[in-house]
Parts: C-alpha cells; sequence; structure tokens
C-alpha cells in the first residue's frame, strides 16, 4: 500500500468510536495521520473527562481535529445527560434578536474551546419549509431564508469569533424533505436557488470554516444523492457558491446514502464529487471502518477513478482547518446567561397558563430523532425546583381522557407534548381531554404546527432542551 496515498487518506477520515477513553486504534491512526475524530454523547460523561479524552488525542496528534454535534436545542451532547443549558435555532429563530443569537453562538464555541473542541458540525443552515420534515424541525432556525440566512451567519460569527471552527448543514437545503435520511434517501423537487441555498450563501460569506452534505437527491442538479454529487459538491457549492473550506459528509452509514452501496464505497465516491472529509461512526465505529476505507481509497487511485491530486487537494483543506484551530487565541469564558435569556424570548403564551402549587403533568412522548438521540426533557423537574408539587403520567401512544379525570383530584392539569401535529390520533386524544379540562395548561415543546382546539393556555417553547422547559416553568409558577 503506497504510503503517501495512504497517508492522504488518513487525513481525510473523521471516525467515532465507543467509549469515554481513546481506544489504541484510534490513538495509531491518529499517530499515523488521521485527519479527526467525532464525538457522540456516547463518548461523554461530564466536563472532566471530556478534557482528559481530548488532551489525550490531541497528545497523540496535535493537529487532529476533535469534531462534535453540539447545537444546542433537542440536540447536544456535551448536556446529554442534563438537556442543553442553550435552546436550539428554531428558538433563537423566533427570538428574532441576531445580536443575541451571534451570542449564543459565542456561548457554545467558549464551552467547546474549553473542553479540547476544535469543529461544531453545526449550525442546521436548513430552511423548514415542510412542516412535516421528520429530522430538522426546530434544527432550523426557520422558515423564512431570509431570517435563517441572518441567523445561521450570526451563529457562525458567534462560535469562530470564540475559536471553534463551524460547519453549515445540510447542503443544499434538507429542509423541504418529508423522509430522514437516517433511514431512508428523500427526494427534492425544488431548486435550491428559490430560497434554501440562501442560508449557506450567507454562511460562506460570513466565513464558515466547513459545510456539510445532505444525504438527498435534488432533482433540479442531479438524480444521485448530493453528497457523490459532482454537480452539487463541486458544481454548486464550489464552483457557483465560492467554497473554498472544508466539504465534509453527513454520517457514511445512514440509509440515504449507504442502502445498496458500501461505506467505503460511498467514501470513494463522495471524495470524487468534491468532498474532503469522510464523516463515519455513528454506527459503525471500530477500526475495520477506518481501514476499509482507507484500502478502496488507495485502490480507487490506483485504478485512476480518484486523481490523486484530488485526494491532496480534499486533505490539504483538512489541514487548512486544523492550521486554522490552533492560530486561534484562548476563548473567553462561557456566557451562561444567553441560553438562558434566548429561551425566555422565545416562548409564546396564551391565556392563563399560571398553575397552583399542585400539578399533574401528562407527558406524552414520542420517540427522539436519531440525530438528536435521547435526550432528557420536559417540565416536571424545573416546576419542581419551583416549589411545585407534581405527579406525571407519561404516555407513548393514545390514552383515554376518561382515565385522566380520576387522576387529577383537583390539581393544575399541565399537558405536555412534542411535535403534536406529526399524530392525528394522538391530537384527537388531545383534544378529547381539554374539552373536558378547559383550564388545563397546554406545553408544546417541538415544532409549533398546531394549536389543538380548546387549548385557552397555551405555551409553544420551540424545543426541549432544559433551558426551554426553565423558561416555561417561570411563566407557570412565578
Amino acid at each position: 500500500m503506497p504510503d503517501g496515498i495512504e497517508r492522504l487518506a488518513l487525513r481525510c477520515i473523521l471516525p467515532g468510536f465507543v467509549g469515554t477513553v481513546a481506544p489504541d486504534w484510534v490513538l495509531g491512526c491518529a499517530a499515523r495521520g488521521l485527519g479527526g475524530v467525532v464525538l457522540y454523547s456516547r463518548n461523554i460523561l461530564e466536563l472532566e473527562q471530556l478534557m482528559a479524552l481530548t488532551g489525550r488525542l490531541h497528545a497523540e496528534r496535535p493537529e487532529l481535529i476533535i469534531g462534535i454535534d453540539e447545537e444546542g436545542g433537542d440536540v447536544t451532547r456535551l448536556e446529554a445527560h442534563t438537556g442543553s443549558s442553550y435552546p436550539g435555532n428554531l428558538a433563537l429563530g423566533a427570538a428574532g434578536d441576531v445580536a443575541l443569537t451571534r451570542r449564543v453562538g459565542a456561548a457554545i464555541g467558549a464551552e467547546l474551546a474549553a473542553a479540547g473542541v476544535d469543529l461544531d458540525l453545526a449550525p442546521d443552515a436548513d430552511v423548514n419549509t415542510n412542516p412535516s420534515n421528520p429530522v430538522i424541525g426546530v434544527r432550523a432556525f426557520g422558515s423564512n431564508p431570509t431570517s435563517v440566512a441572518a441567523h445561521t451567519a450570526a451563529w457562525i460569527e458567534g462560535i469562530q469569533g470564540a475559536g471553534v471552527a463551524a460547519c453549515a448543514k445540510h447542503f443544499p437545503g434538507h429542509g423541504d424533505t418529508s423522509v430522514d435520511s437516517h433511514l431512508a434517501l428523500p427526494v427534492v423537487e425544488a431548486d435550491p436557488h428559490d430560497g434554501a441555498l440562501q442560508p449557506f450563501d450567507a454562511a460562506i460569506r460570513a466565513g464558515v470554516r466547513a459545510v456539510m452534505s445532505a444525504h438527498i437527491v435534488v432533482r433540479p442538479i442531479d438524480t444521485v444523492p448530493a453528497t457523490v454529487s459532482h454537480a452539487v459538491m463541486t458544481g454548486l457549492l464550489r464552483d457557483e457558491l465560492g467554497f473554498s473550506g472544508v466539504a465534509i459528509t453527513d454520517g457514511l452509514e445512514m440509509r440515504g446514502l449507504s442502502d445498496g452501496v458500501s461505506v467505503e464505497g460511498a467514501g470513494v465516491d463522495s471524495l470524487i464529487a468534491g468532498c474532503d472529509a469522510l464523516c463515519v461512526g455513528g454506527g459503525l465505529a471500530g477500526p475495520e471502518v477506518v481501514e476499509q476505507m482507507v484500502a478502496a481509497i488507495v485502490e480507487a487511485v490506483a485504478a485512476g477513478r480518484l486523481t490523486e491530486e484530488r485526494l491532496a487537494e480534499a486533505a490539504a483543506r483538512v489541514d487548512a482547518l486544523a492550521r486554522w484551530r490552533r492560530a486561534q487565541p484562548p476563548s473567553p469564558p462561557p456566557d451562561r446567561e444567553a441560553g438562558m435569556l434566548a429561551a425566555r424570548r422565545a416562548l409564546s403564551v396564551e391565556g392563563p397558563v399560571r398553575i397552583g402549587d399542585e400539578a399533574l403533568i401528562l407527558k406524552l412522548d414520542r420517540p427522539a430523532s436519531i440525530a438528536a438521540g435521547p435526550i432528557p426533557w420536559g417540565l416536571e423537574g424545573p416546576l419542581e425546583a419551583g416549589g411545585v408539587h407534581v405527579e406525571r403520567i407519561e404516555v407513548s401512544g393514545r390514552f383515554d381522557p376518561g382515565v385522566i379525570d380520576s387522576a387529577v383530584r383537583g390539581r393544575s392539569l399541565v399537558v405536555e407534548v412534542r411535535d403534536l401535529h406529526r399524530d392525528g390520533a394522538r391530537l384527537n386524544d388531545v383534544e378529547a381531554l381539554l374539552s373536558r379540562h378547559p383550564d388545563a395548561v397546554l406545553v408544546e415543546m417541538g415544532f409549533p404546527a398546531c394549536r389543538p382546539r380548546g387549548a385557552r393556555a397555551y405555551i409553544a417553547t420551540r424545543g426541549s432542551a432544559r433551558v426551554n422547559a426553565l423558561a416555561a416553568a417561570e411563566m407557570m409558577h412565578p
């Protein structure tokens, strides 16, 4: 195996791994020139452990890029066990203050810099024009391209001002889809020039260091997924929008890309298309994945499918990102007040939402998206901290409103939901319950696409981060 080509191939791979300490195989790959790693919530227990982990990885190779998905809001890795101290994009867009968005981006950047992280795979720059989108929703700043563009640029300016590289995703726009690309291949019929590209253009103008591809087919441009489309990743991103930073793939094992194609084959195709860094390891997290990918890249160069010049260009962009990060001055301490301020401003509150000192919470749970994972959410903890005695009933499917009648027993009834619009049967159950308990407070902690009939007291938090729940609890029980 040619050593030079192998080193270039390694530089373009960003694997994941299992565990809270760096495995020997990761350290060995780092010593050989691995470009970086991506951390997940499975790798993080608390800040001191994370600092030890990133310190060990950087000790093996100082230029190793340590990346993470830290969007704030529903998608958090730093605070996966408690819920985020910062609201997500939809809340920031609703707050409507780009200076505050910049401040939150800077605060998240400071948190990551202190932890030894180099690259945040955020922000989500999608324009969420489809309320039924199963994977974007509250992760987007909104549905207006101009507003999304302004907040995207501000968030990037904030985090990169704190010395951590940002990555705008999912290019050229995952907002107008009704399929989760973790599970299948979405197809977009609209031309991204009609609005979806506007936030990415703003991100590039703001100096974003990286852009992540989407595993979607954009029919007006190509018939293959954007990640492996030369027309998208080179023609559109490089030639038309003028992006010169690192193009990163979304997870190569996601079914939207890998269904019927090997992960290593998808990696080679991504490099040919114009991507520079290959993200893999959300599901496949062992040393064999890296070795198979390196072997496939070396073979593709030998066969003439992938030129050595293209591979060297990709590796050079990864190296440039590492140099930029190492040149950044120390970040200031995190602004811990920014998240709570933004969560408060994002609230929509209508009707008599105050509750008494005794409350019954009906929590209508629903599975989180794969991108978010099983992050704790809900009002129970914040309300109890505010002096409310709480009993909770948690339901994952449909429920009988009559059963709730006997449980209320004169207490305030709080109904907490996420993305209620996605389940018509559950919406019917909620409306039946509200007809029996018109004084109930309904709290929507997901995408507020519908307000049930009979919801006189209504709060929309625009996200289920811990700060979103705290802000709602303040309104309900000052």
